[in-house]
């Protein structure tokens, strides 16, 4: 059987209604009840404002992730930098204690403060440890031990320092905490 007999064969099983006429998935009531033409439009003005709104949300959504996406797009980058700054301060820490590396030392503290400029240009900033209650968010302990000059939970010593991006972390800084007051 070919195309046309099946439409002709469907078409005689399943008449035309005068009163309703299906188009696709839905169906058109064409009575001529006024009451129940209003009731539909409203069904249908309903849907379309319901259908208005969830593309409205679709569009926020959207433009917010693809926010976020730009944002944050250089956080690989940082993550690969950020060693080479602190390899940059080793240098610069160990040709401090020697005395025969003084413009060694001086070259590589410009090299590293034009670094770290860059960083902050790009909203890359370091995150302030030293003396600041611990926060799991943004530090990450390694040791804790006592202290008679600070209050337990604080942080007394930064191991590395870390830095973030806007608001998300890039690198949580290493830290050491006190437990507070030694006894004795």
């Amino acid at each position: 059987m070919n195309e046309d007999e099946g439409a002709e064969q469907a078409a005689e099983e399943n008449p035309i209604d005068a009163d309703t006429l299906d188009i696709g998935e839905a169906s058109v009531n064409v009575s001529d009840d006024p009451e129940q033409l209003r009731e539909e439009l409203g069904q249908n003005a309903d849907r379309l404002l319901r259908l208005q709104a969830e593309m409205q949300n679709l569009r926020d959504r959207t433009s917010r992730e693809i926010t976020d996406v730009r944002r944050y797009a250089s956080l690989p980058l940082l993550r690969d930098l950020l060693p080479v700054v602190d390899n940059m301060t080793r240098a610069i820490e160990s040709a401090e204690n020697s005395e025969e590396t003084g413009s060694l030392l001086e070259g590589f503290q410009m090299v590293r403060q034009q670094l770290l400029t860059t960083l902050q240009q790009h909203h890359c900033t370091e995150i302030e440890a030293l003396g600041q209650p611990f926060d799991p968010n943004l530090h990450e302990a390694i040791l804790q031990q006592p202290s008679d000059e600070h209050l337990a939970g604080v942080v007394i010593m930064v191991t590395q320092p870390g830095y973030q991006l806007h608001d998300r972390v890039v690198r949580a800084s290493q830290v050491i905490i006190s437990t507070g007051p030694a006894d004795k």
